[in-house]
């Protein structure tokens, strides 16, 4: 894991139904090792996510604004872990994350986390507040033979102040790679089963979930096509 942290990265998102989840794994053994610990092969992560009254951040992504940031919380459940995580989406398309660690999951941005997303952003923390939970379980690979790391989420539970939404049965697998040019057998397998790169993120897709009257035209075809894998 220490050879693959990939803080700076490029990412490749799939989604599939899960039905076919067990069929990948086996398909994967070859090419992947998985991450254990504590002797668990999964992780329950629960994330919240901080943006202003209007949504800015959501709108900055909607838009295709490049050089734009996520502020979030992380709680590794298993290993009772804490993070506050700032993550920033380059316009050269790499996604660089950076973190620290924290003694619980941070509900108010005050004290170290507040410092370190000035650090980090530039921005006034004083605009921004939890807004939606994102959570679910996630089992973590490393490629035997490339520097690239794999995630596979399943459980995918948004819950905000008023609602919460579960997506059953939806798969969302992630590639994070130094290179795009590096070759991934995670790639090439998701072509075996026809399954094309749909990229959105969890936090968006929680915003468009539980907040139906915010703009969504521009994901408007991964809705379809998440709809369509999941009632067919």
């Amino acid at each position: 894991m220490d050879s693959v942290k990939l803080q700076d990265r490029v990412d490749t998102k799939f989604m599939f139904r899960e039905t076919i989840l067990s069929q990948v794994l086996k398909d994967m053994m070859k090419d992947y090792k998985v991450l254990e610990v504590a002797n668990y092969r999964y992780s329950n992560y629960e994330t919240l996510y901080f943006d202003t009254d209007d949504f800015s951040l959501y709108r900055q992504h909607h838009n295709g604004k490049l050089n734009r940031f996520k502020f979030r919380s992380r709680k590794y459940v298993e290993s009772d872990l804490h993070f506050f995580e700032v993550k920033f989406k380059s316009n050269k398309g790499r996604t660089v994350k950076e973190r620290i660690k924290h003694h619980e999951i941070v509900k108010e941005l005050e004290g170290q986390a507040k410092d370190f997303l000035v650090e980090t952003s530039g921005h006034d923390p004083n605009i921004y507040k939890a807004q939606i939970w994102v959570n679910y379980r996630r089992h973590t690979f490393v490629s035997k033979t490339t520097q690239e790391r794999l995630t596979i989420d399943t459980n995918l539970t948004f819950i905000n102040e008023k609602d919460r939404k579960t997506y059953e049965g939806l798969v969302i697998a992630e590639v994070k790679q130094g290179s795009s040019r590096d070759k991934s057998p995670f790639i090439t397998l998701m072509r075996k089963y026809r399954v094309r790169p749909k990229s959105i993120s969890k936090y968006c897709l929680g915003v468009i979930s539980l907040h139906p009257e915010i703009k969504q035209n521009r994901f408007k075809p991964t809705l379809l096509y998440l709809n369509k894998l999941l009632t067919t």
